[in-house]
């Protein structure tokens, strides 16, 4: 028995580290995402450029400052994406799929969204399929990210 508590105690304190470094994540559709946070207009405006890759079960997640019509572009990104708009309440109100890298510079079209959004996630493309997301779900933000 005390082996089983010394046990716990060391995978307790393992843990402890990985649970209070407070590294930003979300969860959508029962998946968790380890995420940058871009939540001014210098981080906003480089997003993901000039990244040759993005490791699975990560992505970017852009907060604006209110709720208005966003519209995403590809511009030096090299990797290609799934563009997640979400709503104030963090409900997911437009998706754009699979969409290809761009070395076009102002070139580059825009992903519009098809509702005001607060919230943009960028993923590796296809894993809003991989999921099955469906417009409406929400999206849950780790204690670590403070949304004004």
């Amino acid at each position: 028995m005390r082996a089983i508590r010394l046990l716990m105690l060391c995978l307790f304190a393992a843990l402890l580290p990985a649970c209070a470094s407070g590294a930003p994540w979300v969860e959508l559709a029962g998946h968790r995402y380890q995420v940058e946070i871009a939540d001014n207009d210098e981080a906003r405006a480089r997003g993901l450029m000039f990244r040759d890759t993005l490791a699975e079960g990560h992505g970017m997640l852009f907060v604006h400052e209110s709720e208005a019509p966003q519209a995403y572009w590809m511009k030096n990104t090299r990797i290609a994406l799934d563009i997640l708009y979400f709503d104030d309440e963090r409900r997911l109100v437009s998706q754009q799929r699979d969409v290809p890298p761009c070395s076009g510079g102002n070139r580059c079209p825009s992903y519009p969204s098809q509702a005001p959004a607060r919230y943009v996630l960028e993923l590796n493309a296809g894993e809003a399929r991989r999921i099955g997301l469906r417009d409406g779900e929400v999206l849950t933000l780790s204690p670590s990210i403070h949304v004004p």
